[in-house]
């Protein structure tokens, strides 16, 4: 049953999503490139960090002449956005006894494709097959993406500005779509629709330094609000 699930996450992952998330590290090769990095330092960032704008982050500071403590500060700083999604899909992968290294293992290759898909799937399957699953599916996108940065790296200065720019932005589309796709509640099409709406207003007046901070501490805040009351209104009615 474990290899079927192994198999069955391969499979849902080579469908499309790990694709997504692949070419977006095509312009992480090209800038750990630009950047005076070796091939392996690449790929090992890949493995260790896993997150494009992580990554972006990291070689940006450091082609800018940045301190390489600043840059693991920034890069720490910016993990952080997975620690509610790591807490949310938690009680679907998690078992007792399990071992720290394996816990470290999972949240490790929690990222907002493998979320998405995880919190889509992972609730409707039998115990047993979530973590073989979950495996599955996650390593075969990190697999992927070592690859698609390799790529990047070999093939920079070929691809277009343009182009690259358009692949970093894949993963933020397919986010954005799977998250209407997934969308139950009302709470779900809430935080959405308030996101939409107040990301352009929060980079005017935010200057785009704490644009994202306040768009998803004010959206996600009024959509929790506004799921309770629409779900106590049929109860009081």
């Amino acid at each position: 049953m474990a290899r079927d699930a192994v198999a069955e996450g391969v499979r849902s992952a080579l469908a499309l999503p790990a694709w997504i998330v692949a070419f977006s590290f095509l312009g992480v090769g090209s800038l750990a490139r630009d950047a005076g990095h070796p091939l392996g330092a690449a790929i090992f960032s890949t493995f260790v960090i896993w997150a494009a704008p992580a990554q972006l982050i990291l070689y940006g500071t450091l082609a800018s002449g940045g301190l390489v403590a600043a840059a693991g500060i920034a890069v720490g700083l910016s993990g952080i956005r997975l620690l509610p999604m790591t807490l949310a899909i938690w009680p679907y992968l998690g078992r007792p006894g399990q071992s720290l290294l394996s816990r470290f293992l999972f949240a490790h290759l929690i990222a907002a494709t493998t979320w998405i898909d995880g919190m889509r799937r992972l609730p409707g399957m039998p115990a047993e097959r979530r973590q073989p699953y979950f495996l599955g599916f996650a390593l075969t996108c990190l697999t992927l993406s070592v690859v698609m940065t390799l790529l990047g790296y070999v093939l920079v200065g070929t691809l277009p500005g343009p182009l690259a720019a358009g692949l970093l932005c894949l993963t933020p589309i397919y986010f954005t779509i799977s998250l209407a796709g997934a969308a139950v509640r009302v709470g779900d099409w809430l935080a959405i629709g308030l996101g939409l709406a107040l990301a352009p207003v929060a980079a005017e007046i935010g200057g785009g330094d704490y644009d994202l901070l306040a768009t998803g501490l004010i959206g996600g805040t009024l959509a929790y609000l506004g799921d309770r009351v629409f779900r106590r209104a049929p109860a009081e009615a």
